[in-house]
């Protein structure tokens, strides 16, 4: 007798069962598709809100850009050896083709750097003879200090100096007590600001960081001469502030923080954290301790207030200052 296979039977109430815990999963698996459909797009509004608070615009993988191109710490390295350049250029020029006798230059240029105290001109005014190496290395650290202490460290929105003194003190109010909020009222603030250094702005800066420099080589408008040749440079170091001011930050929205520029004073010892040799330190090298003789360039620093809570502003160098030491700059073997 032959085997006859029955189909397999499920009772009515069994099937309805699953029939309705199915149904309920479904729903539930629908309903949490739903909620994070809209989690995506409250996220994409707050981010689109953040960019245009911030006047930047978000790429797909979350890197913050300025003009098309992105601002980190290595682009930030690249400007600054341009602007390096530039100041290299116009000192060694100008220690080239002197408009008036080098020592002349030098004793200007060191009563600038020691803000007109002659009590502090060290030995570099006592050497008889002014070489080149000196005065072009002194120019160099003459503008550092104009440029650290005039552009990058004062916050240049307009073309007065009063009111970017005053934005400047707002800003840091406003850091001390929110990073955050201080980022987008800095980015906001530098979205209208001027677009370029003017002609008086750059004489305000000379005449308050190296005045007598500005009147012995006599810097007025024309750019063609040995000594205007770095109003340029100016308008140079103008951009780059730009640039570091109106940078987002990189930090996941966690922590916010904007760049300050620093000049090792000419005599001060040499911290390594900080500063950088473009020459040899013959007394480093044998172990004895040496001085600063002048910074070429600035140094560069990112301040940050870090976790909440957190008083104490935390300090990393991004690029260290580049310094002549004084055994380097007066020839002593």
């Amino acid at each position: 007798m032959a085997y006859t296979p029955h189909p397999d039977v499920v009772p009515g109430e069994q099937y309805r069962y699953a029939l309705t815990n199915f149904r309920i999963a479904h729903e539930k698996v629908e309903e949490q598709r739903i909620q994070l459909q809209e989690q995506e797009k409250q996220v994409a509004q707050l981010r689109a809100r953040i960019a245009l608070l911030e006047g930047t615009n978000q790429s797909q993988f979350g890197v913050s850009k300025i003009n098309g191109n992105s601002v980190d710490d290595f682009s930030i390295k690249n400007a600054a050896s341009g602007l390096d350049g530039q100041i290299n250029r116009w000192a060694a020029d100008l220690a080239r083709n002197p408009p008036v006798p080098l020592s002349t230059i030098r004793q200007a240029a060191l009563i600038d750097v020691f803000d007109d105290n002659p009590a502090e001109l060290g030995p570099q005014a006592e050497t008889p003879v002014a070489t080149g190496m000196q005065v072009q290395s002194l120019l160099r650290h003459a503008v550092s200090k104009t440029i650290a202490e005039g552009i990058v460290n004062c916050l240049i929105i307009t073309d007065s100096p009063e009111a970017n003194i005053q934005l400047t003190r707002i800003h840091e109010h406003i850091f001390s007590r929110d990073p955050t909020v201080a980022a987008v009222w800095r980015r906001q603030t530098f979205s209208a600001a001027v677009e370029t250094c003017s002609l008086d702005m750059s004489r305000f800066f000379l005449s308050e960081h190296m005045p007598h420099l500005a009147q012995l080589l006599q810097i007025a408008s024309d750019k063609t001469t040995p000594g205007g040749a770095v109003l340029p440079v100016l308008e140079a170091a103008y951009d780059f502030s730009r640039m570091l001011h109106s940078a987002p930050s990189s930090s996941g929205g966690t922590v916010d923080a904007f760049y300050r520029a620093f000049v090792p004073d000419v005599g001060s010892a040499m911290n390594p954290r900080q500063i950088e040799l473009v020459k040899r330190c013959v007394k480093t090298e044998r172990g004895e301790p040496d001085r600063v003789g002048a910074t070429v360039f600035p140094g560069l620093v990112k301040v940050t207030r870090g976790v909440s809570g957190q008083t104490a502003d935390m300090q990393t160098v991004v690029r260290r200052a580049q310094v002549i030491c004084e055994c380097a700059l007066l020839g002593v073997p």
